[in-house]
């Protein structure tokens, strides 16, 4: 969880968008791939960001898995808050929120879909 908290953060207070360097690549993409566009990629990007907080909290914190989703929002709130006074390059946004969060839900229900099967397995298997 470390390392991913610094990759985290590294990402979200960078002094300039993460992507300014890939966009050649992303113009390239967007041409591409019809109905693909720089804020669907931006969007999808921050849900998988917040998969890993989901994944980690989940396991950290078994038996307060209700909690996944509020500190994941917070934390949202926290960059975005954190963006809007401090980096006058970086765009905060209501929909960055939307997509962490739901990349948190995406890794949090991922966990439980794993410890749901093994544990069926796991039934199935003493039969």
């Amino acid at each position: 969880m470390a390392v991913y908290g610094v990759a985290l953060a590294l990402i979200a207070f960078w002094p300039e968008p993460v992507d300014s360097s890939a966009g050649a690549l992303l113009r390239w993409i967007t041409k591409t791939v019809p109905g693909l566009t720089y804020a669907r990629i931006e969007f999808g990007s921050n849900i998988l960001l917040f998969v890993p907080l989901g994944i980690g909290l989940a396991l950290l914190m078994p038996r307060l898995r209700y909690l996944v989703m509020p500190i994941a929002l917070l934390v949202s709130l926290g960059i975005e808050a954190a963006q809007a006074i401090f980096l006058a390059a970086r765009t905060p946004s209501i929909y960055d929120i939307v997509a962490n969060v739901s990349g948190a839900c995406l890794g949090l229900v991922i966990i439980v879909a794993a410890q749901e099967w093994r544990k069926r397995a796991r039934n199935q298997s003493l039969k």
